[in-house]
C-alpha cells in the first residue's frame, strides 16, 4: 500500500472520529426559548385564584393546545412508606401522593470491574431516580394543587395516598403491589362539595426515565407511546430536532399524542423500564425532557467523567377537562411495570393485557424478528449451562453452520474469478471501443465458467440482517449486563482493561479488526477493480474497529469468532478445492 493510500484511509478514520464534535463545535445546539413573561403571569394568577400562592408554574402553555404545567410546591416535610416484595422496593411519598422511586432487588447499580462490597455500597438499580416528579402524581390542573401533604396509610397489599382540598375535591391514590414487577394504581378524583366543581385538563405521570449511571449520556433514553397498534419511539434526536440527523434544529420543547389515544406508554433506559397500561386507554401521552440534579463535588471526584448536566424525559397521560357534580367522582386507573427490559417477563404481561409491550425492547421493525430469535436462542443455551459469553460464540457457529453451504459456494466462485482474470482482462481490452458488447461478452464468458459477479456480495447480504440482529438485540438485552467472558467483566459494555493516557484499552475490538484485516488479505479481488482500491478495500476493516471501539463487548465477540470462522473456511475451502486452469481458448473464441 502506497504512502497516498495510507493517507487517505488516515484522513478518513480521523474525520469520521472527529466528525461530530466538528459539527457541534461549529453549530452549537440552539438553546430553548425562554418563556414569555406574559403566559407565565397570566397562568400564575389563574393559579393563585385557584388555590392559593402555593403553586409553582414550571413550564407556560405552549401553541399546541397543551396547557400548562402546575405542581404545587410542598408546603410540609416529606414523609415516606417503603413497601418491598421479593422484586423490588418501592418508595412512596406524602409529596404529590406518588410513588417517588423503584430499586430492583435483584439489579446492582454497579456492574464491571468493582468488587461485591463496592457494588453492595452502589445500591440496586433504581427508576425515576431523582426525578422532579413522583410517579403515579396528578399535575396540570390548578384545581387539583394546593402544596399540602397527602396522609399515607397501609392497605392490605399496598399503599393508600390522600387528602381533601379547600375545593372540596378529595384526592385518593391507591397502589397494590403484583408479582413480576407489577403495580396497580388508581386515582380517584371525588367531589365532596355542594356546589359543582371545574377540573382544568391534567396529567398523571407515569415517570420519568432518568440515566442509568452518572457517566451515562442518554443517548439511549428514550420514551414510546402506542395506539394498541403503531408505536411511536421519542429519544434524544426528536428533542433535539436536527437537520439531516447532524445539523443543529430549533429544540423541540414537548412531545404530545394529539389526535392519537394512548394504549400505553413507557419511559425507559438502556436496560430498564416503567411502562404503564391505562385501563380504559388515555386521550394522550404527553412528554418532556427535564433537567435533574448535577453530580455533587463528591461524585464527580468519584467519577470524572460523569455528565455535567444530566436530564431525562417525563412522560405522562393527557386527560381532558371535565365538571364533576356534588358527590360525582373521576377514577383512572393503570398497571405499572417497573423493572427490567426482561423480553419474557414483558412479553407475557403483554399477551396479558391484550397489548404490543414487548415493542419496548426497540428492536426495531426491519430486523426485530433477529433480534428476539437471537436473544431468545441465547437464553435457551444459558439455561442449558452456557456462560452468555460461550451462548453468543455457540450462536455464532450456528449461524456459520446455515450459511456454510452458502458461503462454500461463493468462496469458490470468487477464486474461479480470480483464475479467469487474464481472460476476462483480454476480452475487455478486445472490445474497449464498445462497453455494450464487451459486458455482453464478459456475461457470456462468466456464465460458460459458472462464475458470477455477485457470488461473493451474496453471502454479505444475507448476513446484514443476522448483524443488525446481533446489535439491536445486544443493546438492551439486560442477560448481559455484568456478564463475564475472559477478560471482559461485562458484556455489555466495552471490554476496557486499562487506560493510556486517558484512552480506554479494549482488547476485544482490536482482535476483531486484526481478523477483518486478515480476512480481507484472504479475500480474491473483485474482478475489474483497479489495484488502488484493492488495496485501500483491504485497510477499510480499520473503519469499523474505530466505529465499534466503545461498543458492547458482546457485539464485537460475535464479529471476531465469525472473522475467524470465515478465515478457517476460506482456508478450507482453498485445500480442498484443487487448481484449475482458465480456458483460454474461451477468451480466443471470443
Amino acid at each position: 500500500m502506497d504512502r497516498k493510500a495510507i493517507i487517505v484511509v488516515v484522513v478518513s478514520v480521523v474525520l469520521l472520529v472527529l466528525w461530530f464534535p466538528l459539527v457541534n463545535k461549529l453549530y452549537p445546539p440552539k438553546p430553548l426559548p425562554p418563556p414569555t413573561e406574559q403566559h407565565v403571569g397570566a397562568t400564575n394568577r389563574a393559579a393563585t385564584n385557584a388555590v392559593g400562592t402555593n403553586v409553582a408554574i414550571v413550564k407556560p402553555p405552549t401553541t399546541n393546545g397543551t396547557v400548562a404545567v402546575v405542581i404545587a410546591k410542598p408546603s410540609a416535610p416529606e414523609q415516606t412508606i417503603v413497601l418491598t416484595n421479593e422484586w423490588a422496593r418501592y418508595t412512596f411519598t406524602s409529596h404529590g401522593g406518588g410513588l417517588k422511586q423503584v430499586e430492583l432487588l435483584k439489579y446492582p447499580a454497579d456492574v464491571g470491574r468493582r468488587t461485591k462490597e463496592k457494588q453492595q455500597a452502589a445500591g440496586y438499580a433504581a427508576l425515576n431516580v431523582k426525578a422532579p416528579v413522583s410517579a403515579l402524581t396528578l399535575i396540570g390542573a390548578p384545581e387539583l394543587q394546593d402544596g399540602q401533604p397527602f396522609t399515607l396509610t397501609l392497605t392490605t397489599n399496598g399503599v393508600r395516598a390522600e387528602k381533601t382540598l379547600t375545593n372540596g375535591l378529595q384526592l385518593v391514590h391507591d397502589f397494590a403491589l403484583g408479582t413480576n414487577y407489577q403495580l396497580v394504581a388508581t386515582a380517584r378524583i371525588a367531589n365532596t362539595a355542594a356546589a359543582p366543581v371545574a377540573i382544568g385538563a391534567h396529567e398523571w405521570v407515569l415517570g420519568t426515565s432518568t440515566p442509568l449511571s452518572l457517566y451515562d449520556d442518554g443517548l439511549l433514553m428514550g420514551l414510546m407511546q402506542s395506539d394498541g397498534k403503531t408505536v411511536q419511539l421519542v429519544d434524544q434526536s426528536w428533542f433535539a430536532n436536527r437537520t439531516m440527523g447532524c445539523f443543529p434544529g430549533t429544540p423541540r420543547e414537548e412531545f404530545s399524542s394529539i389526535g392519537t389515544n394512548a394504549a400505553w406508554g413507557a419511559v425507559y433506559n438502556q436496560f430498564f423500564t416503567m411502562t404503564a397500561v391505562p385501563r380504559d386507554g388515555a386521550p394522550r401521552l404527553v412528554a418532556r425532557k427535564v433537567d435533574l440534579p448535577e453530580p455533587t463535588a463528591a461524585e464527580k471526584i468519584a467519577e470524572p467523567k460523569a455528565v455535567a448536566k444530566p436530564f431525562g424525559y417525563q412522560a405522562a397521560f393527557g386527560y381532558t377537562a371535565t365538571v364533576l357534580k356534588p358527590g360525582e367522582k373521576l377514577e383512572h386507573q393503570l398497571t405499572l411495570y417497573a423493572g427490567p427490559k426482561e423480553y419474557n417477563t414483558i412479553a407475557r404481561l403483554g399477551l396479558q393485557l391484550k397489548q404490543n409491550l414487548d415493542e419496548v425492547m426497540n428492536f426495531g421493525t426491519w430486523f426485530g424478528w433477529v433480534a428476539k430469535a437471537l436473544l431468545l436462542s441465547m437464553n435457551g443455551l444459558a439455561a442449558w449451562g452456557f456462560s452468555y459469553g460461550w451462548a453468543i460464540v455457540a450462536i455464532t457457529i450456528m449461524i456459520k453452520l446455515v450459511f456454510w453451504p452458502l458461503t462454500n459456494a461463493s468462496t469458490k466462485s470468487m477464486k474461479r474469478m480470480a483464475e479467469l482474470q487474464p481472460q476476462m482482462k483480454a476480452l475487455q481490452e478486445k472490445y474497449k471501443d464498445d462497453s455494450r458488447k464487451m459486458n455482453m461478452k464478459l456475461m457470456e464468458f462468466m456464465k460458460e465458467n459458472k462464475v458470477s459477479p455477485l457470488g461473493g456480495c451474496l453471502p454479505m447480504l444475507l448476513q446484514i440482517p443476522v448483524f443488525f440482529g446481533f446489535y439491536t438485540m445486544l443493546q438492551s438485552a439486560i442477560e448481559l449486563r455484568g456478564a463475564q467472558f475472559l477478560w471482559a467483566c461485562d458484556l455489555s459494555q466495552g471490554d476496557t482493561v486499562a487506560h493510556l493516557a486517558g484512552f480506554p484499552i479494549n482488547p476485544m475490538p482490536l482482535l476483531m479488526g486484526v481478523t477483518m484485516i486478515w480476512q480481507a488479505r484472504l479475500t480474491p479481488p473483485s474482478p475489474g477493480m483497479d489495484p488502488m482500491q484493492q488495496k485501500i478495500m483491504k485497510y477499510m476493516p480499520l473503519m469499523f474497529m474505530v466505529f465499534l471501539y466503545n461498543f458492547s463487548a458482546g457485539l464485537t465477540l460475535y464479529w471476531t469468532v465469525q472473522n475467524l470462522l470465515t478465515i478457517a473456511q476460506m482456508k478450507l475451502t482453498k485445500t480442498s478445492t484443487p487448481h484449475s486452469n482458465a480456458v483460454a481458448t474461451t477468451a480466443k473464441k471470443k
